[in-house]
Protein backbone atom coordinates (compact mmCIF):
# COMPACT_ATOMS: atom_id res chain seq x y z
CA UNK A 1 0.00 0.00 0.00
CA UNK A 2 0.90 3.19 -0.58
CA UNK A 3 2.03 5.68 2.03
CA UNK A 4 0.18 8.88 1.28
CA UNK A 5 1.67 10.68 3.91
CA UNK A 6 5.32 10.28 2.68
CA UNK A 7 4.29 10.83 -0.70
CA UNK A 8 2.49 13.85 0.14
CA UNK A 9 5.57 15.11 1.96
CA UNK A 10 7.85 14.49 -1.12
CA UNK A 11 5.62 16.20 -2.84
CA UNK A 12 5.39 19.40 -1.16
CA UNK A 13 9.04 19.28 -0.31
CA UNK A 14 9.39 19.25 -4.27
CA UNK A 15 6.91 22.17 -4.19
CA UNK A 16 8.76 23.98 -1.77
CA UNK A 17 12.47 23.97 -3.46
CA UNK A 18 10.53 24.68 -7.14
CA UNK A 19 9.63 27.74 -5.63
CA UNK A 20 13.12 28.65 -4.12
CA UNK A 21 14.52 27.85 -7.21
CA UNK A 22 12.12 29.44 -9.42
CA UNK A 23 13.57 32.91 -7.36
CA UNK A 24 17.38 32.02 -8.78
CA UNK A 25 15.83 31.14 -12.19
CA UNK A 26 14.58 35.06 -12.75
CA UNK A 27 18.05 36.28 -11.60
CA UNK A 28 19.58 37.00 -14.79
CA UNK A 29 22.56 34.63 -15.49
CA UNK A 30 25.58 37.27 -14.94
CA UNK A 31 24.55 38.20 -11.72
CA UNK A 32 23.51 34.43 -10.91
CA UNK A 33 26.68 32.67 -12.23
CA UNK A 34 28.82 35.52 -10.50
CA UNK A 35 27.47 34.63 -6.89
CA UNK A 36 28.68 31.33 -5.56
CA UNK A 37 26.12 31.52 -2.96
CA UNK A 38 23.17 31.40 -5.46
CA UNK A 39 24.59 29.03 -7.52
CA UNK A 40 25.64 26.34 -4.19
CA UNK A 41 21.82 27.05 -3.07
CA UNK A 42 20.33 26.27 -6.46
CA UNK A 43 21.96 23.07 -7.16
CA UNK A 44 21.49 22.10 -3.21
CA UNK A 45 17.72 22.77 -3.71
CA UNK A 46 17.12 20.80 -7.52
CA UNK A 47 19.78 18.15 -6.07
CA UNK A 48 16.80 17.97 -3.11
CA UNK A 49 13.99 17.94 -5.58
CA UNK A 50 15.56 15.06 -7.86
CA UNK A 51 16.21 12.97 -4.57
CA UNK A 52 12.59 13.77 -3.72
CA UNK A 53 11.15 12.62 -7.34
CA UNK A 54 13.13 9.56 -7.33
CA UNK A 55 12.46 8.38 -3.79
CA UNK A 56 8.31 9.34 -4.69
CA UNK A 57 9.10 6.87 -7.98
CA UNK A 58 10.88 4.43 -6.39
CA UNK A 59 8.17 4.11 -3.36
CA UNK A 60 5.28 3.99 -5.90
CA UNK A 61 6.77 1.06 -7.98
CA UNK A 62 7.56 -0.86 -5.03
CA UNK A 63 3.98 -0.35 -3.99
CA UNK A 64 2.43 -1.58 -6.92
CA UNK A 65 4.48 -4.68 -7.36
CA UNK A 66 6.85 -2.96 -9.83
CA UNK A 67 10.10 -2.79 -7.67
CA UNK A 68 11.74 -4.16 -10.16
CA UNK A 69 11.63 -1.19 -12.13
CA UNK A 70 13.29 0.73 -9.69
CA UNK A 71 16.86 -1.10 -9.60
CA UNK A 72 18.15 2.44 -10.82
CA UNK A 73 17.39 5.88 -11.48
CA UNK A 74 17.04 5.81 -15.18
CA UNK A 75 14.90 2.92 -14.60
CA UNK A 76 12.31 4.84 -12.26
CA UNK A 77 10.66 7.39 -15.31
CA UNK A 78 10.32 3.98 -17.43
CA UNK A 79 8.41 2.61 -14.80
CA UNK A 80 6.41 5.16 -13.51
CA UNK A 81 5.46 5.36 -17.69
CA UNK A 82 5.21 2.13 -18.25
CA UNK A 83 2.79 1.51 -15.12
CA UNK A 84 0.67 4.54 -16.30
CA UNK A 85 1.25 6.46 -12.89
CA UNK A 86 2.81 9.34 -15.33
CA UNK A 87 2.42 9.94 -18.98
CA UNK A 88 5.56 8.86 -21.86
CA UNK A 89 6.67 12.03 -22.18
CA UNK A 90 7.49 12.81 -18.33
CA UNK A 91 8.99 9.64 -17.98
CA UNK A 92 10.74 10.56 -20.43
CA UNK A 93 12.30 13.50 -18.53
CA UNK A 94 12.45 11.76 -15.47
CA UNK A 95 15.01 9.69 -17.49
CA UNK A 96 16.75 12.74 -18.16
CA UNK A 97 16.34 13.80 -14.60
CA UNK A 98 18.22 10.63 -12.89
CA UNK A 99 21.15 11.29 -15.74
CA UNK A 100 21.13 14.88 -13.78
CA UNK A 101 20.66 13.75 -10.37
CA UNK A 102 23.80 11.34 -10.94
CA UNK A 103 25.95 14.26 -12.51
CA UNK A 104 25.01 16.52 -9.63
CA UNK A 105 26.10 13.68 -6.94
CA UNK A 106 28.98 12.27 -8.80
CA UNK A 107 30.23 14.75 -11.07
CA UNK A 108 29.55 18.07 -9.39
CA UNK A 109 33.07 18.97 -9.90
CA UNK A 110 32.06 19.50 -14.29
CA UNK A 111 28.98 21.42 -13.28
CA UNK A 112 29.05 24.83 -14.32
CA UNK A 113 26.51 27.42 -12.91
CA UNK A 114 25.86 28.59 -16.59
CA UNK A 115 24.44 25.19 -17.05
CA UNK A 116 22.61 25.26 -14.09
CA UNK A 117 21.12 28.79 -14.96
CA UNK A 118 19.97 27.21 -18.50
CA UNK A 119 17.91 24.43 -16.51
CA UNK A 120 16.31 26.84 -14.10
CA UNK A 121 15.31 29.24 -16.77
CA UNK A 122 14.08 26.44 -18.78
CA UNK A 123 13.18 23.13 -16.81
CA UNK A 124 11.31 24.07 -13.60
CA UNK A 125 7.89 23.41 -14.90
CA UNK A 126 8.50 19.42 -15.32
CA UNK A 127 8.80 19.43 -11.12
CA UNK A 128 5.46 20.89 -11.40
CA UNK A 129 3.87 18.59 -13.56
CA UNK A 130 5.53 15.52 -11.54
CA UNK A 131 3.94 17.05 -8.68
CA UNK A 132 0.54 17.08 -10.24
CA UNK A 133 0.73 13.71 -12.07
CA UNK A 134 1.86 11.91 -8.87
CA UNK A 135 -1.19 13.49 -7.13
CA UNK A 136 -3.46 12.58 -10.05
CA UNK A 137 -2.43 8.78 -9.84
CA UNK A 138 -3.10 8.97 -6.09
CA UNK A 139 -6.86 10.71 -6.40
CA UNK A 140 -7.46 8.08 -8.69
CA UNK A 141 -5.81 5.02 -7.00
Amino acid sequence: MINRRLVQERLDLILDYAGKLELWARTPEAEFTADWVKVTSAESCLRKCLEAIMDVGRHVLAKTGSAFMAEEYRGIGKGLARQAVVDQALGDKLVLMAGYRNRLVHLYGEVTAEELHAILTSNLADLREFVRQIAAFLDAN
